[in-house]
């Protein structure tokens, strides 16, 4: 499509051609996310947790041991002296087990708690940094699942995958040397044993579960994603009569979810079967091989106790190991489901040696910045997009060959269908995306050369949908700039024309504004995020269909407002709307 510009004497337009064109896609880039990687930040403490784990394990099986062979010496009624060691390797292990299991669940705990604010931290960073032009292809309820249960899978991975299976691993190992010493058939029978409850059943189970484990993870974000589009859209579906079918629809999903959690039991339950059959074939194992050995001489009789007990001590540390395994097929679905976040391609690329524009720099040393300050003495600058070509996600094009001019202090109007690529320019200008084709401009300097947190400190972005939180009038104005007093967020209301309507309000800027500001009007909605984007003190100024939904002549005066409260900023507006007296008006044919 075509687009031309009418002039004006003082602001001048500019033309753009701008075509959409059948999306693609790029191939991913980044790593999978490991174990390794995902531990290294606290391998200290795991490492000193698994070795609390073996000791405490240890002491356990080897209570049991001594205990075993205390009983059947005593029985013989030997002088007391001789059980003594025993007796007293009883008591060391019997206490040491409880010190060291606490010892391991504190720091296995704590080092679990440290990846998992390192993942968290890690991730919210990479969200940061893909929002919003990389996360298009991304459901707000999935995202939130993603950030919240699926990182939660990593304490699972931590605390009930790694730890049992590097505890059951180590004395699983030293239990079967020892028995296989005394007893090498009752050694091998343990060792099958063991291989079978920490190897055999997990393949087992995932054969049985046809995969139900894996299907979880995905299917809870189905749900959660159903449920949030259905309670935020409740009132247009019961307008229309449709919720009938999205209450249906989420009831499939559920009864899918349902039918998967069945079989995830069922596979658990039979895990369980083949541990405890795999326990007392263990148990009967060394009961008989021990007894054949007795009789033969080759064994004490007072250590066939220690052949048969033992077993039943190692079990209960190895029982858990089958259900570690089902843990593992789930925490590695959501490993996956975080790795496609970090494979998402950045929609910016930052130089390493960028600086601030002038501007920026100019901004950052003024000793008050913010509305109170008003506007004069402001370093506006020049923007200038040139050939862009553009587009959010993957490999969409959105923009092809856009040519736009906003001068220093203008004020220009870009009128378009929706779909024509009117908010990819405004994401482009305040470098939410760099231009794959083509560059965007500050006096001249390409924005890719400046950091992205300048270019927004000097470009003040007001989207269509300008998010308010379920907080008061304050919190939300105070998003803009943490720091500014409460004549800061007066003198902003009072640019936005919004001042005079929070002082009739009992609690002022404490009244709170509800869910997405649910208590407000549109147009109060649509004032107080305005207000926002003044507290920053942006020099030019985006407004992306900032009178949508709105009536002509609300809409009339909230676009006088906008340019009122601008002073001496640019201005791009960005409307489908043609009433825009006194703009440099850019209109797509």
């Amino acid at each position: 499509m075509t687009v031309s510009a009418v002039p004006s004497d003082r602001h001048p337009g500019a033309g753009m051609v701008i075509s959409t064109v059948a999306p693609d896609r790029r191939p991913d880039s980044g790593a999978a996310i490991s174990v390794g990687s995902l531990i290294r930040p606290a391998a200290g403490r795991l490492s000193l947790a698994v070795l609390a784990g073996v000791g405490a394990a240890g002491a356990a099986v080897a209570l049991t041991a001594c205990s075993a062979w205390l009983i059947s010496r005593a029985a013989l009624h030997p002088p007391v002296l001789h059980l003594m060691v025993a007796i007293v390797a009883v008591r060391a292990c019997g206490l040491s087990r409880g010190v060291l299991r606490y010892l391991e669940r504190l720091v296995g705990h704590d080092a679990a708690f440290r990846i998992l604010t390192d993942v968290r931290v890690r991730l919210w960073t990479r969200l940061e940094r893909l929002a919003p032009a990389g996360l298009a292809d991304f459901r707000r309820a999935d995202l939130a699942r993603r950030l919240a249960a699926d990182v939660d899978a990593v304490l699972d991975l931590i605390t009930r995958v790694v730890l049992p299976y590097a505890v059951a691993g180590v004395i699983g190992l030293a239990s079967v040397l020892v028995v296989g010493v005394l007893v090498p058939v009752a050694g091998l029978a343990l060792a099958v044993a063991l291989l079978v409850v920490g190897a055999g059943v997990p393949v087992l189970q995932r054969a049985a579960a046809r995969r139900a484990d894996g299907r979880l993870a995905p299917l809870r974000a189905e749900l959660a994603t159903g449920v949030v589009d259905l309670l935020h859209g409740l009132p247009d579906l019961a307008a229309y009569g449709a919720t009938r079918d999205r209450l249906d629809r989420l009831a499939a999903v559920d009864a899918r979810l349902t039918d998967t959690s069945r079989r995830s039991a069922a596979t658990a339950g039979l895990g369980a079967a083949v541990t405890a059959l795999s326990t007392g074939a263990a148990v009967l194992a060394g009961l008989v091989a021990g007894a054949v050995a007795v009789r033969s001489g080759s064994l004490p009789g007072e250590l066939l106790a220690l052949i048969v007990l033992t077993p039943l001590a190692v079990f209960e540390i190895a029982a858990p190991l089958p259900t570690a395994a089902q843990r593992w097929a789930t925490a590695r679905v959501s490993l996956r489901r975080l790795t496609e976040l970090w494979q998402t391609p950045d929609p910016i690329h930052d130089d390493p040696s960028s600086t601030p524009t002038a501007a920026a720099a100019r901004k950052n040393d003024d000793a008050s910045p913010g509305p109170a300050r008003g506007n004069s003495g402001l370093a506006v600058p020049e923007m200038r997009v040139d050939g862009v070509t553009a587009g959010w996600v993957g490999g969409r094009t959105a923009i092809n060959g856009v040519d736009l001019v906003l001068p220093s202090g203008g004020r220009v109007a870009l009128v378009g269908p929706s779909g024509s690529g009117k908010s990819t320019v405004a994401a482009l200008l305040v470098r939410f995306l760099d231009p794959r084709e083509g560059r965007v401009t500050m006096d001249g300097r390409d924005l890719r050369e400046i950091p992205a947190d300048e270019v927004r400190r000097v470009v003040g972005y007001l989207p269509e949908d300008s998010s308010l939180f379920d907080t008061t009038i304050g919190d939300n104005l105070r998003i803009g700039r943490p720091g500014a007093s409460d004549t800061d967020l007066r003198e902003a209301l009072r640019q936005a024309r919004l001042l005079d309507w929070v002082e009739t309000l009992p609690d002022g800027l404490d009244t709170l504004v509800g869910e997405h500001g649910m208590a407000l009007s549109g147009g109060q909605r649509r004032r107080l995020a305005l207000a926002r984007l003044l507290l920053g003190d942006a020099r030019v100024l985006i407004f992306d269909e900032p009178t949508e939904h709105l009536d002509d002549e609300t809409a009339a005066a909230l676009t006088r407002d906008l340019m009122a409260a601008a002073g001496e900023r640019t201005v791009l507006l960005i409307t489908h709307r043609t009433d825009l007296t006194g703009l440099a008006v850019t209109r797509l044919r």
